[in-house]
């Protein structure tokens, strides 16, 4: 049986250690008050540091270690990411073996908002996700036949394909795939090119992220749909190289020039937290969202399509501000090279919108620096600010946004308790993340509504969401409690 040894840093900056078999579920009965009597007087905790053993006598011995160190070297085994599992964007559990035929099981795929960071992905900058309690939920059985028969719930559609012959991009019958299957046929494709089998599948799927909002459905339908070919096939991947496979999947199957973002977030997610995450270098924190804030969607219902969005447009004007500026300065491998200070000296330079799209990025990857440090002092306050600038240069530099999307940020800007808000997403449309006191959350998505349909006419679908875990494999229970939703 597989036992951690954790750190939780308390509110009073203290580290208690302890062993478990489940460090989630732990520390959510640590913040609930039924656990350690330190962490009910000094709470809430954080987990910091996970280290995993492979009994209970071993965990046990560890546990007596860790709790002779000092502060300062508990500290270094926070930080330590040769030791510490949450320091490790490449940890993943060992293989099982291949599921027979006829063999069943369900996977959870959350989706994800973007709290800071939109559109620097691309651009090798620092992104602020957060994995959401709003999923698609994936009921899979094994197939002894190479094929993938997909059962969209919510669509009310069905088609089958073959798993070899994914190239031709075509069902069964001859015909071009459905929109909807393109994704989980993309990722078989990625996997197969990664040298991993993909047996058949039947999979009913359906989901409760409203598709096109910005909320990342399609990542979670690619996320979903490689943990389950990875669990049926009894093969692991690195969970970053899990992320990245489906990256290429919306990159060079479906024709989206996505970045790492959302497939990452879906996969890394932690319960009551953001990940930074540093694009470039992969390295991530999870930091903790104050306990007294919610996130709040509003769904501007205006719906849009990457692939024939100004999506991959605006990609293309940020590689050719990258070229301009660097016959300037030479050296340079991507926007995230340039300092706000040195664009500042080049910008004259450069021909418009380049110039608009590149300030957009260098200044929003300066403002996701910053807002991890907020997180960490829970400066909410200053936090929410840099939500609002970041709306604005969406709006007047990226030119992403749309008179809706304004509506909802502007009305937002004025109701008690809402400390920021922006858009989320790639923008053209879908919604807007808001940073709301639990105190007056219901008031707030009943005013908003209110507002933003005397100024529109048009109804928004809005509503609380959480920081959630990332994708897994459900337990029956949590499969059986959401199959009788």
């Amino acid at each position: 049986m597989t036992c951690y040894c954790y750190l939780m840093e308390c509110a009073n900056g203290a580290y208690y250690a302890g062993w478990t078999t489940d460090p989630q579920r732990r520390l959510r009965v640590h913040n609930r008050g039924k656990g350690a009597r330190y962490i009910r007087l000094n709470g809430p905790a954080r987990l910091v540091y996970l280290e995993e053993l492979p009994d209970k006598i071993s965990a046990l011995k560890r546990e007596y270690e860790i709790k002779q160190l000092t502060h300062q070297a508990k500290a270094r085994l926070v930080t330590d990411k040769k030791k510490n599992l949450l320091r490790q964007p490449a940890y993943s559990p060992q293989p099982a073996s291949p599921l027979a035929a006829g063999e069943v099981f369900t996977v959870i795929a959350p989706g994800r908002v973007n709290l800071l960071g939109e559109h620097v992905d691309y651009n090798d900058g620092v992104v602020l996700p957060a994995a959401i309690d709003r999923f698609v939920q994936l009921r899979v059985k094994v197939l002894a036949e190479p094929v993938l028969q997909l059962h969209a719930l919510d669509l009310g559609a069905e088609t089958s394909l073959s798993l070899t012959e994914l190239k031709e991009k075509r069902d069964l019958t001859g015909l071009p795939l459905p929109g909807y299957a393109c994704y989980p046929a993309g990722v078989a494709w990625a996997l197969q090119e990664a040298g991993r089998p993909t047996p058949g599948l039947r999979v009913s799927y359906r989901s409760n992220i409203p598709i096109g909002a910005g909320l990342s459905s399609s990542a979670a339908v690619s996320v979903g749909f490689a943990l389950a070919w990875q669990h049926a096939g009894g093969w692991q991947m690195d969970p970053l190289a899990l992320a990245k496979a489906c990256q290429l999947a919306e990159n060079e199957y479906v024709g989206v020039k996505s970045g790492l973002m959302d497939q990452f977030a879906c996969l890394f997610g932690q319960e009551g937290h953001a990940l930074q995450f540093d694009t470039r270098s992969l390295d991530w924190e999870p930091l903790p969202l104050p306990p007294e804030v919610t996130l709040v969607i509003a769904d501007s219902g205006v719906r849009r399509n990457l692939a024939c969005s100004a999506y991959n447009a605006r990609r293309a004007e940020c590689e050719e501000a990258l070229r301009l500026l660097s016959a300037w300065q030479p050296g340079l491998t991507s926007l995230r090279d340039i300092s706000p200070e040195l664009l500042q000296e080049f910008l004259p330079q450069l021909p418009e919108p380049v110039g608009r799209r590149a300030r957009h990025v260098v200044e929003e990857i300066a403002r996701v620096q910053l807002a991890g440090q907020y997180l960490k002092a829970a400066d909410i306050n200053a936090f929410g600010q840099l939500m609002y600038a970041s709306h604005t240069s969406l709006r007047d530099l990226y030119e992403v946004s749309c008179p809706e999307l304004d509506v909802l940020v502007e009305e937002a800007a004025k109701l008690t308790g809402c400390f920021g808000a922006r858009l989320s997403g790639a923008g053209f449309g879908g919604c807007t993340i808001n940073l709301v006191d639990r105190r007056h959350a219901r008031a707030f998505i009943r005013d908003l509504s209110e507002r933003y349909q005397q100024k529109t006419s048009k109804k928004a679908l809005i509503y609380r969401c959480e920081a959630s875990r990332g994708a897994h494999l459900a337990t029956k229970e949590e499969a059986a409690l959401l199959d009788a939703v």
